[in-house]
């Protein structure tokens, strides 16, 4: 039975989704990084929301952990590096909050544009301070959105219904999507010399850090109106006071802060601006939504495979998984064969794809195709870390797909490049294709010649001349050193050519039969594989 560790709070109803679908929970709050990394290690699940902090100390502790699910977007608190090398599944919960965060943004608009919190505490000292207070409009007025995702695109929507006009700027935001949203898609400058409001609705990452610079801000009109409810670090929050002091700023609301908590911060105290804590997600409806969605996703991907909003994974819905789940076995395997006969690694890998496995999510069957493929020589690896690893190793995949198998109904093919050694053949290319038949992986392809066979828990497999008393001398060999054959498959190209035999065996045979059997001037090649 999985293990789940709930490290932050959750409400009853989530826990209960994990316990009425049989998974084993322990609600512990509060742990410090000490206690966290003493019993991680007996859990397959760690939920967690912003206060605990599972970091690469925590993950290298974490000897069974499948799967951390982030109840809410943000994911600071995770080392996603550290969690991926590891083959940790990190989920986020993106579309739980998205309501209540765009509705934060909007009531951050209009408090700043008709200075609420100044006004309501100079009503409530009893100055009565109506003349001090001259407000804008929002009506008729131009938002520009940095970021038209999920969040960005609800907040669009609510702008509209405000009569104002949206513009955005977002890489990822097509034409399409931008027609259907009623805004217009614009590059960065255009957006800051036209908008009278700026939201920002995009993650942190390298190419968002500091989006808002002292000289991007110089160049928004006089007055402007700047709402960030997104991440710290996106704006210049110097720049953002010395723009308020000096007037160019008419306002600006922030719910977020480069350091947080923000005790201290250059901002507090400007002319025009609002802090709130960082409450962007912070309603009842938000808080219950992303924890019952964090709840079901971490069960989906325990108990059947299923993955939902992962950072580090390809998707993999609950419908697709058991159709996916035999082509994920085969791409795995045939992975396993291909790098085990690649004695002295590869650098460059070509996953083919034949038929009607075309249609389906390939991201998964990738990388447990590359998965496999590393296993050999690199351990603990898996369908999470195994791309990282890959890329980080500098060795090129690539992948292509043909619609039409001339034989089976699908086909994968994995081909490696290895090195050139003196006993290397002229191509440098190691081949293995394998289909589904009945609902179980075989392979129907080794070096491009045709046979068709079971993944045998142990496999001898032999590559030698089609030369006549091989068979026989080899069922010999194995009967004299007592290991019993399960299986036996036999291809080649042409009578008296090469040729491969892969035999199914019940037990591991002694070296020493293996090293007689690689010295036989016939075979060329011979290795026990596993699988």
């Amino acid at each position: 039975m999985p293990k789940v560790l709930i490290a932050d709070d959750l409400s009853q109803a989530a826990v209960d989704i994990f316990t009425n679908r049989g998974i084993d929970t322990d609600i512990k709050v509060g742990l410090s990084k000490d206690e966290l990394i003493k019993i991680i290690p007996d859990y397959d699940g760690l939920a967690v929301r912003s206060a605990c902090k599972p970091d690469a100390d925590v993950i290298a502790a974490a000897t069974r952990l499948k799967v951390i699910g982030r109840a809410g977007i943000g994911v600071d608190n995770i080392d996603i590096k550290a969690a991926t090398a590891k083959g940790v599944v990190v989920m986020n919960t993106p579309f739980g909050n998205a309501v209540t965060t765009a509705e934060h943004a909007i009531a951050m608009m209009f408090a700043a544009a008709r200075q609420i919190p100044a006004a309501d505490q100079g009503t409530q000292a009893g100055k009565w301070p109506k003349k001090n207070f001259v407000g804008v409009e929002l009506s008729y007025k131009t938002l520009g959105l940095i970021g038209c995702g999920n969040i960005g695109a609800r907040v669009a929507e609510r702008a509209k219904g405000l009569t104002m006009k949206v513009v955005a700027y977002d890489p990822f935001l097509t034409e399409d999507r931008a027609i259907e949203l009623g805004v217009e898609k614009v590059d960065l400058d255009t957006l800051l010399t036209r908008a009278d409001v700026i939201t920002l609705h995009t993650p942190l990452t390298d190419q968002t850090r500091n989006i808002l610079s002292k000289e991007a801000l110089e160049k928004t009109k006089k007055g402007l109106i700047l709402v960030n409810c997104a991440r710290g670090g996106l704006v210049d929050e110097d720049a953002v006071r010395e723009l308020l002091d000096n007037g160019h700023l008419g306002a600006a609301a922030f719910d977020v802060f480069v350091e947080e908590p923000a005790k201290e911060n250059v901002l507090f105290g400007a002319p025009n601006f609002i802090a709130t804590p960082h409450l962007g997600a912070a309603t009842n409806e938000a808080q219950e939504n992303v924890a019952l969605q964090v709840a079901e996703q971490m069960s989906d991907y325990l108990l059947s495979g299923a993955v939902t909003n992962a950072l580090n994974m390809p998707s993999v819905t609950a419908d697709e998984a058991p159709r996916l789940k035999p082509f994920i076995e085969l791409a795995e395997k045939l992975g396993q064969f291909a790098g085990q006969i690649s004695d002295h690694g590869f650098d460059d890998v070509e996953i083919e794809y034949e038929g009607e496995v075309c249609e389906l999510n390939r991201k998964p069957i990738t990388a447990a195709a590359l998965a496999g493929l590393l296993r050999a020589s690199r351990g603990d690896v898996n369908m999470v870390s195994a791309p990282a690893i890959l890329a980080e190793s500098g060795i090129h995949h690539s992948e292509s797909t043909t619609e039409d198998s001339p034989v089976y109904d699908s086909l994968i093919r994995i081909r490696v490049k290895v090195p050139r050694t003196a006993n290397s053949e002229e191509t440098g290319w190691r081949s293995i294709a394998g289909t589904v038949s009945a609902g179980r992986p075989r392979v129907v392809e080794v070096k491009e010649m045709p046979l068709e066979g079971a993944f045998s828990p142990i496999t001898l497999y032999v590559n030698n001349l089609d030369k006549p008393g091989f068979i026989g001398a080899l069922g010999e060999m194995l009967g004299s050193a007592g290991v019993n054959i399960a299986t036996f498959h036999l291809g080649r190209q042409e009578s008296g050519g090469e040729a491969i035999a892969l035999i199914g065996i019940d037990s591991e045979p002694p070296q020493e039969m293996t090293e007689k059997l690689d010295a036989l001037p016939h075979v060329r090649y011979a290795k026990v594989l596993h699988f």
